[in-house]
């Protein structure tokens, strides 16, 4: 079978990476589309995968909607000449669209409730979607759901282990202590209308009380953290977020990845109304409510309260590599699943539906 998968954020690279190389082994052939995304294409070259890059990623609202018929046509050039059998991506409107001009079907793998424009533009052309089972929105028929989180495609632990020489790159050990904290772009579609860290100075001055300060960041930073911005191998980072005593920023996605690998987790964003987004995410709820691995707070005071209280408690460390061996027992290798989803696609989901009626 023949698949073409987009690929629009170096998220998106970890997410499918061990699919790639799974359907590979199994003789599929894939083919990626990605663009100029922080560092997407350097994840892509790192793990050998075939792309094809079709342009630059758009910031603006309105460079989007201009990029959006401009990337449909880049992307239907590509699929017209490898003639994919399957469509696959993590809610692209450029691969839905697409679907249905080479009248292909599209599986899209979702896992943000609230990006209400991006679902707008992909639900209408999307066969297939496929969720967390703690997923708050529901899609009828077409949606699956599988007992996992997008992040345990690649943090799970038959798929990932983390790597100790990171530390010795940083001039760390695995008695230090440090912070990784994460500022984003607010660039994304559904980023519109959120706040986050409003005081970044205050944030990194209370946290180097208690460790070493590593600062990630989609945007140039300020000057004066120009000594704490985190210099490694983009995949080098989740080891690096492996062995840390707190992570804490805007970042929704680095904070799942923290917890599910056992460090505590802590997000900033507040919607419009100044309410915590994350009461709107079926994942974060589930591993806030049931395993106790993440906090996320609508402004940073309530966010620093927290972190310091975790950061005065010498065994959190400890205490949270308990709770993430709670939720790995209750969760799957989602690399695994996908495989197997896509390998056998349609009679998948059909199966599983079977499966749903039965239940029912």
């Amino acid at each position: 079978m023949k698949i073409l998968i987009d690929i629009g954020h170096p998220a998106h690279v970890h997410f499918f990476k061990g699919t790639i190389k799974n359907l590979s082994g199994k003789g599929h052939e894939i083919l990626i589309v990605t663009r100029n995304k922080e560092m997407t294409v350097d994840l892509l070259k790192k793990y050998e995968f075939d792309y094809i890059n079709i342009g630059e990623h758009q910031t603006s609202m309105a460079g989007k909607a201009c990029a959006l018929l401009q990337f449909d046509y880049r992307i239907l050039q590509v699929a017209k000449k490898f003639r994919p059998d399957l469509l696959v991506a993590l809610g692209s409107p450029y691969l839905a669209h697409v679907s249905k001009m080479i009248r292909k079907p599209y599986i899209s793998f979702w896992d943000t409730e609230d990006a209400n424009l991006i679902i707008r533009l992909t639900s209408p052309f999307t066969d297939t979607i496929c969720t967390p089972s703690c997923f708050l929105r529901d899609f009828g028929e077409r949606q699956v759901r599988f007992e996992g989180y997008k992040e345990l495609a690649y943090l799970h632990p038959e798929e990932f282990q983390p790597d100790i020489s990171v530390l010795d790159e940083l001039n760390l050990t695995v008695d230090d202590r440090f912070i990784i904290v994460r500022f984003i772009s607010w660039a994304a579609s559904h980023d519109v209308g959120l706040q986050g860290i409003k005081n970044p100075v205050e944030v990194v001055k209370t946290l180097e009380k208690y460790g070493r300060v590593f600062i990630s960041s989609e945007k140039p930073p300020a000057p004066e953290f120009e000594k704490y911005l985190l210099h490694i191998s983009p995949e080098k980072f989740h080891s690096l977020l492996a062995y840390a005593s707190l992570y804490i920023g805007e970042g929704g996605t680095i904070t799942t990845e923290a917890a599910v690998l056992g460090t505590p987790a802590i997000h900033i964003e507040a919607n419009s109304k100044g309410e915590a987004t994350g009461n709107s995410s079926g994942n974060f709820l589930e591993i806030r409510d049931k395993y106790g691995l993440m906090y996320f707070f609508p402004d940073q005071d309530a966010a620093l309260k927290k972190a310091v209280q975790i950061l005065e408690n010498t065994d959190s460390k400890q205490e949270w590599q308990q709770k993430r061996a709670r939720l790995l027992a209750d969760k799957i290798n989602v690399s695994a699943w996908m495989t197997d989803f896509i390998s056998e696609y349609p009679e998948s989901c059909q199966k599983h539906m079977t499966r749903r009626d039965h239940k029912k």
